[in-house]
Parts: C-alpha cells; sequence; structure tokens
C-alpha cells in the first residue's frame, strides 16, 4: 500500500511539473556578440556608423534598402524610420525573428521586413541602397553581382573593402566607440567603356570601376583624358579642359 501511494504521489507530481514546464514562456533569444554564423560572426554596427552610413548613401522616403547580413534588424529599421522601404537578408532564423519582433516594437513593421535566406542565393536587382557589415571575402564575392546592378545604386559598408574598388567617400566615425567605426560608400558606376562621336571630336574611353582614362581627339589632336563615374554621370579633364555628360542607354550624351 505504501508503495502505491508513494507511486502516486510520484506520477501527481511529475504530471504537475509537465504541466508547469508546458505553460512556463520560451525564453527570450538573446543574441551573443561574436556568435557564429553562416559566413560571419555577428557583430553588430554601431548605432552612431548605421545612422552615417545612411547619411553618406542620401537614404530618403523613395528609397528601397537591402540589408546584407541584416542581423538584429538595427539597419534595416533606421531605415525604416526615415521613410524608406527596406529589406533584410540574413541566414540565421532566430536573428530574422528577433528583427521582426524589434521592427513591430519600433512601429515600423510595414516598411521594414525581414527573411531568412543565403546572400549568394539572393535577389536584391530592385534595391536602390544596398548596407552591409560583411568580410572583405565575402564583398569580393558579392561584387560583381553588385557591379551588375543599375548605376546609381549607392553602397555603404561598415569597416570593410571592396578590394581594388576604390570608394567613392569613407568616413571615420569620431563619434564611435569601438573598432567597427569607419563607413565606405560606392555608387555603382555605368559601363561607359568605348569610342564615341562627339561635337568635340572622337572620345575612347577605358573604365576600371568608376575610374577614367583614354582620349579626346578634337581636330586632328590626340588629347589624353583622366575622369570618373558617378552613377551615369560622366566627367573628365581633357587638355586642360572639363567635360560632362551622361550615359542615356548606350548612348553618352557629352555637353
Amino acid at each position: 500500500m505504501q508503495r502505491a501511494l508513494i507511486g502516486f504521489f510520484f506520477c501527481v507530481f511529475a504530471t504537475l511539473a509537465f504541466a508547469q514546464a508546458q505553460k512556463a514562456p520560451a525564453p527570450t533569444y538573446e543574441p551573443q556578440v561574436g556568435q557564429e554564423g553562416k559566413d560571419v560572426v555577428w557583430v553588430p554596427t554601431p548605432q552612431s556608423v548605421v545612422d552615417k552610413m545612411l547619411d553618406m548613401a542620401k537614404v530618403t522616403a523613395k528609397d528601397y534598402v537591402i540589408d546584407l547580413g541584416s542581423g538584429d534588424g538595427r539597419t534595416v529599421i533606421t531605415a525604416a524610420k526615415r521613410g524608406a522601404r527596406a529589406h533584410g537578408i540574413e541566414y540565421n532564423p532566430d536573428m530574422v525573428a528577433l528583427a521582426k519582433r524589434a521592427a513591430e516594437k519600433e512601429g515600423v513593421a510595414s516598411r521594414a521586413t525581414f527573411e531568412k535566406a543565403d546572400l549568394f542565393e539572393s535577389d536584391f536587382s530592385r534595391a536602390t541602397v544596398i548596407t552591409m557589415f560583411l568580410l572583405p571575402e565575402i564583398n569580393l564575392k558579392l561584387r560583381p553581382k553588385i557591379l551588375e546592378l543599375k548605376p546609381g545604386t549607392r553602397i555603404v559598408s561598415n569597416t570593410f573593402t571592396m578590394g581594388d574598388w576604390k570608394a567613392d567617400q569613407t568616413f571615420g566615425g569620431e563619434d564611435c566607440e569601438g573598432s567597427w567605426c569607419t563607413a565606405l560608400l560606392w555608387i555603382v558606376p555605368a559601363k561607359v567603356a568605348g569610342t564615341y562621336k562627339t561635337p568635340h571630336g572622337e572620345l575612347t574611353l577605358k573604365q576600371k570601376f568608376q575610374m577614367l582614362s583614354g582620349t579626346l581627339r578634337p581636330g586632328g589632336k590626340t588629347l589624353a583624358l583622366e575622369g570618373k563615374v558617378n552613377g551615369e554621370e560622366v566627367s573628365f579633364k581633357a587638355g586642360g579642359r572639363d567635360y560632362r555628360g551622361r550615359m542615356n542607354g548606350s548612348q553618352l550624351e557629352l555637353r
């Protein structure tokens, strides 16, 4: 009898404990700085650098921002607070869920969206601005795809470069504490290499990313030139004179 009672009470206790465990809320996910991800460890971008990156990209309500490796969602949420539509691509599903909760809390869930996806399998061709905090080797793998984006698309990175594609603008965060305080901006250049007939003579352009070299031949003379592409805008200097133009499809309209 005593054994039966002991067994009965043990079963009751176990049942109550199980029921209590079922009712207990699941622990809230808390990301840890340095935790491993698919391609990089997670380190959050300081908020002051997030703000500077979006400032450098001149983000407005007209923009569609895509954050590559969106982590806890702070860059996407900050862009959405500026009125932009913003989307985060993140491989860790726990981080995606965390970012969605944060967007709801901040009241921007209608403009700030997140998806669990692989960067290398994702389409970000709709972006007018791309933000990222990835390692240099990841940036280099993504670079060919980025260079195929619409000319004028702005790319901003925390700290890490694009190899020999030099940044159009660099800012060191004086108000930032820590090691990850440099913001870099690139503007996707139009493809302008080629030879053109212009009112100023035959123009031959050679292009390395946004930098131009080549020749202009006015009146039988050959003048060396150096210049730059900013989105679809072309500017160069030849023979001591400044020239400006714009790519219109495959045609260069030189003023």
